[in-house]
């Protein structure tokens, strides 16, 4: 399965008090405090649809840091947007959020965790985080590093019967001297998700009818359903809470039909160059430069 639809992916205009929206609504600033960042998508998400961000702004001195995850809550039915997303959004019920951290993200799930079938509630179920499996000798980890890493080989990332292209998904440094260091990392997920320029996404995927399971995306790499057995009767909508640590986000526009010109001569100049530094040396118009530098 795969999105036809390009649509583009905005901020919706109702958010926590402490955010400002940029002209285009597509970069969500915290300007003050550490709360109050709580953030929407313009329109609900389609199935298999992401919604990705990319952490542009960090601020030194809160502990804690980006949270994301769904909402089947209309953001104009909310009476006054939650000071936070965990636990104030989360207990108003018909919402699943997902805090970040600067380890263990990916989803373990235990023994005992079963599928939700078709005469499932549809409530949602919230699964085990990584961390409360590392003290049971991190076994997820050891399996993880059994399976090819097919990275720079695949085009796209699968979910299930999702298609995802990952052109867009892996977060980049920004240009310097190290630049094409830094990008190996991100691509390899040896960064903090944290980390500025992390890119994180989060997507529903149908699971029987009517329910669906949410998946949150770092840098390329699926972490796992993070909550099953949602309930797609109503529309769900991306929540993203620029929290603490977190300062700015930006969202990454992803395409998923035919490539745009910009994104193939991106595609072709890179095959032939061995980081993004070397486009300097190019006898290339400015404005392709700085699009292949940073996008």
């Amino acid at each position: 399965m795969e999105p036809l639809s390009d649509q583009f992916m905005e901020f919706h205009p109702i958010h926590g008090t402490n955010v400002r929206l940029d002209h285009s609504g597509t970069q969500a600033t915290r300007v003050q405090s550490f709360a109050n960042g709580v953030c929407f998508s313009k329109h609900p998400l389609k199935p298999g649809e992401i919604f990705l961000i990319e952490i542009e702004d960090k601020e030194l001195g809160w502990c804690g840091h980006l949270r994301i995850g769904l909402t089947a809550r209309d953001p104009r039915s909310l009476e006054v947007v939650p000071e936070y997303s965990i636990p104030d959004l989360t207990d108003l019920g018909n919402s699943w959020v997902f805090a970040i951290t600067r380890n263990h993200n990916k989803i373990i799930e235990e023994v005992g965790d079963q599928e939700v079938g078709e005469g499932g509630m549809g409530v949602g179920q919230r699964l085990g985080r990584g961390e409360a499996e590392d003290r049971a000798g991190g076994q997820g980890d050891a399996d993880n590093n059994m399976k090819p890493k097919t990275f720079f080989t695949d085009t796209h990332l699968y979910i299930e019967n999702v298609r995802i292209p990952k052109d867009k998904l892996v977060g980049r440094s920004r240009p310097g001297r190290f630049s094409h260091i830094l990008d190996d990392l991100y691509k390899t997920n040896a960064l903090p998700p944290t980390a500025r320029r992390s890119r994180i996404g989060v997507l529903f995927v149908p699971k029987g009818q009517n329910l669906a399971d949410m998946h949150i995306v770092i840098n390329g790499e699926d972490m796992g359903a993070s909550a099953k057995g949602i309930s797609t009767l109503q529309p769900l909508y991306a929540v993203v809470d620029v929290f603490a640590a977190t300062k700015c986000v930006r969202i990454v526009q992803v395409e998923y039909g035919f490539s745009s010109l910009q994104t193939l001569c991106r595609k072709a100049i890179q095959k032939h160059i061995v980081h993004r530094m070397a486009l300097d040396w190019l006898d290339l118009p400015e404005a392709l430069k700085h699009y292949c530098k940073y996008e």
